[in-house]
């Protein structure tokens, strides 16, 4: 920039000082009819004379814009933590006044999740549409892995991509606690995906009635930590709690209509949950043996013990697979939960002379080497047989499985190992060795008991986040790393023994920060890199 006396030429005055320079630089210049043509000499000169040509006026020089420098980006701060994330130099993107979230070509089926991002973040949406500035874009695509998305932030807009629609959903709820923790999306690409497929939480709605409202409110905090199972257990001694079309004689009074089961339904399919219901059997059926006492078990001496139907009694069956077919039909998801724990009669010293019929029954089936425990492994696999034609993945618990019978529990069924305390129950190798795959409920890290009976604590999100791994199955040692592949997740479980113990709420609160740990350790099967008191702020600040 040239300067005058008074300093730097602004404004009018530049642009004047540069038509002027425009001017001169004209006047000096040759005629137009080519190199070498003589001038005509300017007005009032002497003829015979040559004027003076006026020196070379220097052209202004522009001052360059200074372009802004970014650093390289971090990774957004999620819970759980993304597992890559590759940076790079940008402002990243926050949401704007003119931003919207649209569909890419042939994304359609995204729709649900592009409305509910856009009603999150505050933005337009605007479906299957070009993405303009400041948008964020939603696609199928990729040959990645189930559940798996990349999420690119580039020139002011957002691209999330995945080969299914959870993995874009996941996608969404990495852009959301980022905005919620920072503000912004940091610029880069985040590639991310699951360690486990089976993530979740198992709520016992049968000792205690929880209203549809709280059961939903979960769902929506699960979706937001990127958990994929919820795990319904309704029917046991205390209770029955979905209504019945084919037996309403063993509902109980406080229950779930199945206008409200529905309605929870649709509410995870849209968060990508899938529902497990359980109806444990043949123990744990107080409430149906109530309204039909015929089916209690009696041991020789007279004892009839809580929740065990007699299983030589095969009014017990009919009813038990009564209520499997009807429920079924109500429930679409991939799986169901068979039960089978804790029988009473197995829990006896001498289960053969303590319940002679049902050792009868087992003789008659199976021969002199029949036992009462292969009279409940068939009880088991019956059951499996009703339900397998719905083509859904079958689920019993570990101590439901036994070993030197004379049966064996079908090689489909999944072992949801919880304890090796009860009777039946063998440390997780036996089960990892027999090739069954297996998820973790580890009593020890994951049950949230209510009233702590039984020497149970409740668990902390600390403990959980520090110390336990879904290789750790039992106790706090973990199962050999060559195992890994067979354990498909973990759910963390709230078991209602002393159901007034603790209100809805307070479950709700008790449970925050351990299901906030439980997805940081089945989604990255890393060491985490945060403290426990970041993890922990982080888990509240990204809440809701």
């Amino acid at each position: 920039m040239r300067y005058s006396s008074r300093g730097p030429l602004r404004g009018p005055a530049l642009l004047a000082a540069a038509v002027a320079l425009t001017t001169v630089a004209a006047c000096s210049t040759g005629s137009p009819s080519g190199a070498g043509s003589p001038s005509a000499p300017p007005s009032g000169t002497a003829p015979g004379t040559t004027a003076a040509k006026p020196s070379p006026t220097p052209t202004a020089t522009p001052t360059p814009t200074p372009t802004r420098t970014y650093p390289l980006s971090t990774a957004p701060r999620t819970v759980p933590a993304v597992r890559s994330h590759e940076p790079a130099r940008g402002p990243g993107w926050k949401p704007g006044p003119r931003a919207g979230v649209v569909l890419g070509a042939g994304s359609a089926g995204l729709a649900d999740e592009g409305r509910l991002l856009a009603q999150e973040l505050g933005l337009r949406y605007r479906g299957e549409a070009a993405a303009g500035p400041g948008d964020v874009e939603l696609a199928l695509g990729g040959q990645g892995a189930p559940e798996s998305y990349t999420l690119a932030v580039k020139d002011g807009r957002v691209r999330i991509a995945g080969p299914d629609e959870a993995g874009v959903f996941y996608g969404t709820r990495t852009l959301k606690q980022s905005v919620r923790s920072a503000g912004t999306m940091p610029e880069g690409t985040v590639a991310d995906r699951p360690a486990k497929p089976q993530r979740g939480l198992n709520v016992d709605i049968a000792r205690k009635h929880f209203t549809a409202d709280w059961l939903e409110d979960r769902i929506r905090e699960m979706g937001d930590l990127k958990l994929n199972q919820l795990g319904l257990h309704f029917s046991d001694d205390q209770g029955f709690r979905i209504e019945s079309d084919s037996h309403p004689e063993v509902v109980s009074k406080q229950h779930l209509t199945k206008a409200e089961v529905r309605r929870i339904l649709a509410l995870a399919a849209s968060r990508h949950v899938t529902v497990v219901p359980e109806i444990d059997s043949p123990g744990h059926l107080g409430a149906v043996i109530d309204a039909h006492p015929d089916l209690q078990l009696v041991s020789a001496t007279g004892r009839t013990p809580r929740g065990a139907v007699d299983i030589s009694d095969p009014d017990s069956a009919r009813i038990v697979d009564d209520l499997l077919r009807e429920y079924t039909a109500l429930f679409p998801g991939a799986y169901w939960h068979l039960g089978a724990d804790e029988y009473v009669a197995l829990m006896a010293k001498d289960p053969e002379a303590s319940y002679p019929q049902l050792a009868k029954a087992a003789r008659e089936a199976y021969g002199p080497s029949g036992r009462v425990q292969d009279l409940a492994t068939d009880w088991l696999n019956d059951r499996a047989a009703t339900v397998r034609p719905t083509g859904k993945t079958l689920k019993a618990w570990n101590d439901g499985f036994f070993a030197g019978g004379v049966v064996s529990a079908a090689k489909d069924i999944e072992v949801e190992y919880w304890t090796g305390k009860e009777y039946g129950a063998r440390p997780p190798l036996p089960y990892l060795q027999a090739g069954r795959r297996l998820v973790n409920l580890n009593d020890e890290y994951l049950y949230y008991v209510l009233g702590e009976p039984n020497q149970f604590t409740y668990p902390t999100g600390r403990r959980i986040y520090e110390q336990w791994t879904p290789l750790v199955v039992r106790g706090t040692t973990p199962v050999p790393a060559r195992y890994d592949a067979q354990i498909q997740g973990a759910r963390f479980a709230v078991w209602c023994d002393l159901s007034n113990a603790q209100t809805q709420d307070q479950v709700a609160a008790g449970i925050r920060l351990p299901l906030a740990a439980l997805s940081q350790k089945v989604w990255d099967p890393r060491e985490p890199a945060r403290t426990w008191s970041d993890f922990r702020a982080l888990a509240t600040k990204v809440r809701g």
